[in-house]
């Protein structure tokens, strides 16, 4: 109770500062810090004067190959891949490796965005290979791309077990042949005690098990007031369905990450002042 109690006080103070058009001064990021010091998050915190936490409110567990063989999906069979997330193309390339499956070269790879198609390269010479992602990170631009390759493809979408269904529903509607290889599992952290300490005026989302997480731990959360930001159009609906209102959302034309959106974001706050 007292967790909850004081949850809302931090959404009341920052409802003021936002609504006032005062300088937000405390933005959560919920995944884990960057590595390097260079890295746009803390340039753009010191233009802006604001305070950066970094705090993964979900945890990736791969699933052992042991545990994937009763799945009885044959990798090398299927012709094309959909990629929607980093960690789908991390525990592929896992699995294949503990299988020892060679991918061939002339598979297709059908990424939601180009930074997620960029991060191919860890494990492909990705000049020499068929990839193809999304214009604007959205499902439907995802379909557009794999609409103009799907005749003679068998498809998989890697996944964890909460899969996005729409892109399933439209494989089927589509009459592709696909498999939806479950390769790892979605966590949620235990967060209760880092908001609870904090008084954060922006929460950034980046995948559906992250707004997940935040639901399981803080079930009587009220927003009042406190911004929203959500990466990729799952993120988005994900966290509209928990009943969040997403003010600060990514990728969009100009804007293809959420360190872009949250600088056109503080940059329009600073005009209110």
């Amino acid at each position: 109770m007292q967790n909850r109690m004081t949850i809302q006080m931090v959404k009341n103070t920052a409802s003021q500062d936002t609504k006032s058009g005062k300088q937000i001064h405390k933005i959560l990021i919920t995944q884990a810090r960057p590595e390097s010091e260079k890295s746009p998050y803390f340039e753009m915190a010191r233009k802006y004067k604001v305070s950066l936490d970094f705090h993964p409110f979900i945890r990736v567990e791969g699933i052992p190959a042991k545990e994937f063989r009763k799945q009885k999906i044959e990798i090398p069979s299927y012709s094309a891949v959909i990629f929607t997330s980093r960690n789908a193309i991390d525990h592929f390339f896992r699995t294949c490796e503990e299988m020892k499956i060679t991918v061939s070269q002339h598979t297709k790879y059908f990424c939601i965005t180009e930074a997620v198609a960029l991060y191919l390269q860890k494990f492909i010479l990705y000049r020499k290979r068929k990839v193809f992602y999304g214009a604007d990170g959205t499902n439907k631009s995802l379909f557009d791309v794999i609409n103009k390759h799907k005749e003679h493809e068998r498809f998989l979408y890697p996944c964890s077990e909460s899969f996005d269904s729409e892109i399933t529903n439209w494989l089927k509607g589509n009459n592709c042949e696909y498999a939806t290889p479950v390769l790892y599992k979605i966590i949620s952290n235990d967060v209760k005690e880092i908001l609870a300490k904090n008084d954060y005026d922006i929460i950034c989302f980046f995948t559906p098990g992250g707004v997940r997480s935040f639901v399981e731990n803080f079930p009587s959360f009220n927003q009042n007031g406190t911004k929203i930001g959500a990466f990729g159009e799952n993120t988005f609906k994900a966290a509209s369905a928990a009943g969040l209102i997403p003010d600060i959302k990514a990728p969009q034309a100009k804007m293809p990450s959420m360190v872009s959106a949250l600088e056109n974001f503080l940059a329009a706050n600073l005009k209110k002042k």
